[in-house]
């Protein structure tokens, strides 16, 4: 057996043990990355070391550090409430507020499982109070997030722009967001309406906020001024000078990064410090809430790429694929397995390896890069819908009022249609016309 494939089988195999036995991929990735490097590759800690992404462990530390930081000092609460009294109560539009606000989150710098998290509670129990189907409001929450997260500086779309740098690859950063962004928003039209979304408008308007303030000032009443207060919170939290100031420097790190070409990374943990420095107490936990699984998970699995890359697996399986003959159905190829694992590993992870091994396919010149890499990235992360992954897993979770072993079978079989179908509505849309 080759060297080659010996690196991919292992390759294989971590996947697999991090699905089946719930093991960070990125750890494992980094003990595959010292025993194949060792043992097979002939390679020294130097050489195992030259593949790790020291740039893109900036990115991902700052831009989840200065988010931490407005989650910590509750500015991510405010723009959620803030978002849902903007429909005053109308019910039909409550879907789509959902999907814009974890769309905003991961679009600022949210880690997708992150943005879920925190949307997915209140998007849930807005369905069951509402009648509302919690596929739909769960799929729009996901898709949503997905929507947002490959912005320029965002978790998704930093990791891939600069795997596509680090590659030396043709990237566009604009088309990259702009196809997961239109992708995700045609998807969760779709679902809107064949799941009820549009006999929601027919219930009339109802006032939310006034229905809510009503509530809170009853358990205000009767709970006492403690949980009154606690009450008062879950309406909707007021401006301060932390929140303003937080709001000033997210919107800082998207003109940083765009208007002026600075580093993400480096922007962020900033902007972070600067906010630290004058509110301590609520920045103090920001630390410990930094994304450490993702930011082992992608430096594990690019780390190991770099060995790959190192004793030319990289290049021995692009030019496997390249055998196949028919440069399109090659890349149809690589997107279904990309969709086929995300859904039950790490979408991230996914990237990670499928992009690197796609690159001396591209080179070739047969097939854009542009449109390849968009569709790739796109097929990885839109079934994160699948109850297996992170994100529908929170979704499940987050349902009150459910049977869950049907909520379960519903997720599946959803995640199961939009892993058969979406590989190849964006193969269509990106790669076919040769776009890059």
């Amino acid at each position: 057996m080759s060297a080659e494939l010996i690196s991919i089988l292992v390759l294989v195999v971590v996947f697999v043990i991090a699905t089946t036995r719930s093991i960070n991929m990125g750890a494992l990735a980094f003990a595959a990355a010292f025993v194949v490097g060792e043992l097979v590759a002939d390679l020294d800690a130097d050489g195992i070391f030259a593949g790790f992404p020291g740039d893109l462990f900036v990115v991902l530390v700052g831009v989840t550090y200065l988010f931490a930081i407005a989650r910590a000092n509750g500015t991510t609460d405010w723009l959620v409430h803030a978002s849902i009294r903007l429909v005053r109560g109308r019910i039909v539009l409550i879907p789509w507020v959902m999907f814009v606000i974890t769309g905003a989150l991961t679009a600022i710098g949210a880690v997708s499982p992150a943005a879920v998290a925190i949307v997915a509670p209140i998007a849930l129990s807005f369905a069951a109070q509402y009648g509302i189907s919690p596929l739909l409001m769960g799929a729009m929450v996901v898709h949503g997030a997905q929507g947002g997260g490959f912005s320029p500086i965002s978790i998704y779309g930093s990791i891939v722009n600069g795997i596509v740098e680090r590659e030396k690859l043709p990237g566009n950063e604009v088309a990259l967001f702009l196809a997961s962004l239109v992708v995700n928003l045609l998807i969760a039209g779709i679902v809107f309406v064949l799941f009820g979304g549009l006999k929601l408008g027919r219930l009339g308007n109802v006032e939310a906020k006034a229905g809510t303030e009503e509530r809170t000032e009853s358990r205000a009443v009767s709970a006492g001024p403690e949980q009154a207060t606690s009450a008062e919170n879950e309406v909707g939290s007021r401006l301060d000078p932390a929140k303003i100031a937080t709001l000033a420097a997210l919107v800082a790190l998207v003109v940083a990064v765009l208007g002026f070409d600075l580093d993400a990374g480096l922007s962020a943990i900033t902007l972070a410090v600067v906010l630290s420095a004058f509110w301590p107490d609520s920045s103090r936990k920001a630390v410990g809430e930094i994304a450490w699984p993702t930011v082992l998970l992608i430096c594990g699995v690019l780390t190991y790429v770099g060995v790959l890359e190192e004793m030319g697996t990289i290049d021995w399986a692009g030019e496997g694929v390249s055998d196949i003959g028919v440069p399109l159905l090659a890349a149809l190829l690589l997107c279904y397995i990309g969709a086929l694992v995300s859904a039950f590993a790490s979408s991230v992870g996914i990237m990670g390896a499928l992009i690197p091994l796609a690159v001396p396919f591209l080179a070739q010149g047969e097939i854009g890069a542009v449109g390849m890499i968009a569709a790739l990235a796109v097929s990885a992360t839109v079934v994160d819908v699948s109850p297996f992954s992170t994100n529908g897993a929170l979704v499940l979770a987050a349902a009150p009022d459910v049977d869950r072993e049907r909520f379960f079978r519903q997720l599946m079989i959803y995640g199961g249609i939009v892993v058969a179908v979406v590989p190849a509505a964006v193969w269509l849309a990106f790669v076919v016309p040769g776009f890059g």
